[in-house]
């Protein structure tokens, strides 16, 4: 059994919002397949931290869900800034199951187990916006990511985060959101959310003793990273 992690698969079988106009973007759904196929087996967990699909409602978002649930391996998924589709987790895992979708399961306000690593994180936000709705809301996500460190520490084991908005990047710090990780002895953090020219904004590497690593789906080459073999 292995964990392994890639955000930002921007699907659309149920739209009309291709990638591929994107450089690097050429043929991503059939690279993301082969590559996957590759890699991962059928009891192991791939987590996806955001922008997973176009679709606008569950009902859009459909077949980009059929999409991931044929691949091997569990998925656990958390919201990114473009997955309007998002809704409560009962909803979307009532939605999931009158589907026949059993492979999916949502982080939000909870926490999963895989092997020895307790598995929390959330969808973060931006730290460059000082308005006070961006200010409500930053707070607010810490606050879920709050809860989802404290979940995982119910679950024993080393705690991993997962985020979609980097919580360092370009030089610059969200401190609402690493002091969360910080305090809550996470060492390390998985994030996506940035493509193309701002990929050199990314920071990968250790800072206040976690282990910072962006597996934004392009950066990867479309091909799942392995986090850790059980």
């Amino acid at each position: 059994m292995s964990l392994f992690a890639i955000g930002d698969t921007h699907l659309s079988f149920g739209t009309n919002k291709p990638m591929d106009v994107f450089r690097g973007w050429e043929n991503y759904e059939k690279r993301l397949e082969k590559n996957w196929n590759a890699v991962v087996k059928s009891d192991d967990i791939v987590v996806i931290p955001g922008d997973i699909t176009w679709g606008m409602n569950l009902q859009e978002a459909l077949e980009d869900f059929k999409f991931i649930d044929a691949l091997p391996g569990k998925k656990i998924i958390l919201k990114g800034n473009h997955d309007y589709w998002w809704s409560t987790k009962k909803k979307t895992d009532d939605f999931f199951k009158a589907n026949g979708i059993n492979t999916i399961d949502v982080l939000n306000n909870n926490a999963y187990k895989a092997g020895n690593l307790a598995l929390c994180g959330s969808r973060g936000w931006f730290f460059d916006n000082t308005a006070e709705q961006d200010l409500k809301i930053l707070r607010r996500e810490a606050g879920r990511l709050k809860t989802s460190v404290e979940e995982a520490e119910k679950l024993g084991g080393e705690k991993i985060a997962f985020l979609h908005y980097p919580p360092i990047a370009g030089g610059r710090v969200c401190e609402e959101i690493c002091d969360v990780l910080i305090n809550g002895g996470v060492k390390r953090c998985y994030y996506g959310h940035l493509h193309g020219p701002a990929l050199s904004f990314a920071f990968n590497g250790e800072m206040f003793g976690i282990e910072f690593r962006l597996v934004s789906g392009d950066f990867l080459g479309f091909c799942p990273k392995l986090i850790e073999k059980f």
